[in-house]
């Protein structure tokens, strides 16, 4: 068994903004292991600035990987624990060598009988630029819309309030994602605006690693409250569980080249469901080969919610896609 990394820029078609700033390119690496003549490709997708290993050594890891590729999986495990999104890649590079062609979890999504419910996804901008892709959602079918706020909450709430003199709650289902974007005072407030209008969730109203005041606000939310950033960088099972206890969410949002793959996703899941808390699935910008492995992962888990996969259309650089968008339902290409 062989393996070789290659480093690969995605361009964004559009700058896309965040309440981190405005993204122009999407550094990610892929993860090739050959033997007996078959060939696996896995995407380590890291996030520079927001993954838990963006760290100087990061290639340096890929390569130790490469060298040390024959090594048990229990073995390589531990030793990625601190680098989540390469051991992302190599799950899924295991994975594709196993099953050949473009399949990582075959099931009757990758048959091309079931699809994926997902939510439209909302870029920041100014007020025009959010109606108009606001308005593409709904043209082409979708009943679930995620947003993103936090840079100007003056505007993005008029959006939100010009929505829905438009569309009930049981027309469409509004989630908003806020990245950190308050603080704790801002975000009671901002709660309770949310709540005024019939908005699903909030994704990590106020930024990680603030247990307490996070706890605080879910105790007493009157919109549900979303973990997102928070999972980041936890990998210890027992901190996990902690965590969860200490916040007590409402959901938790995975995203698997963020917390530890898939098997770092099971962990979240299984705890999640323990403690009745709601959960779902999103891509974090991985290119159509990344985002295929995540699609297929996701049908396995039986999820019947919206789910975040919709970051394909993106970049002008990406892979041929083996996922088809038709409305609000995400198919793999037989």
């Amino acid at each position: 068994m062989k393996a070789e990394y290659s480093k690969y820029l995605l361009e964004f078609k559009r700058p896309s903004g965040t309440s981190r700033g405005v993204l122009h390119e999407k550094e990610t690496f892929f993860l090739e292991i050959s033997d007996s003549g078959r060939k696996g490709i896995g995407e380590c997708a890291i996030f520079r600035g927001l993954s838990f290993d963006d760290r100087p050594n990061y290639e340096e890891k890929l390569q130790w990987l490469c060298e040390n590729i024959q090594q048990d999986s229990e073995f390589l495990k531990e030793n990625l624990k601190d680098f989540p999104s390469i051991l992302f890649g190599h799950e899924q590079a295991i994975l594709n060598l196993k099953h050949g062609k473009n399949l990582y979890f075959p099931s009757e999504f990758t048959e091309g009988k079931s699809p994926i419910i997902i939510n439209g996804l909302i870029w920041m901008g100014n007020i025009d630029y959010m109606e108009e892709q606001i308005q593409d959602k709904l043209e082409n079918g979708f009943h679930c819309i995620k947003l993103k706020i936090g840079v100007n909450w003056e505007s993005e709430h008029k959006v939100l309030q010009k929505l829905r003199q438009k569309f009930s709650n049981e027309t469409l289902e509004l989630r908003v994602d806020a990245n950190g974007g308050f603080n704790k005072e801002e975000a009671k407030v901002v709660l309770q605006q949310l709540a005024d209008l019939h908005i699903h969730s909030i994704e990590q109203p106020i930024k990680a690693e603030n247990w307490n005041d996070m706890a605080e606000l879910c105790s007493e939310t009157p919109t549900p409250i979303a973990l997102d950033e928070e999972l980041i960088g936890i990998i210890d099972f027992n901190e996990k569980e902690k965590l969860l206890k200490t916040i007590k969410p409402q959901y938790i949002i995975l995203k698997p080249a963020l917390v530890g793959g898939f098997s770092g996703s099971d962990e979240w899941i299984s705890l999640a469901e323990k403690y009745n808390i709601g959960w779902w699935i999103t891509s974090a910008l991985e290119s159509n080969i990344g985002l295929n492995a995540i699609a297929q992962y996701t049908f396995t888990k039986k999820n019947p919610m919206p789910q975040g996969l919709g970051t394909g259309a993106l970049f002008v650089n990406n892979f041929e896609s083996d996922l088809e968008l038709r409305n609000e339902l995400l198919w793999f290409k037989t």
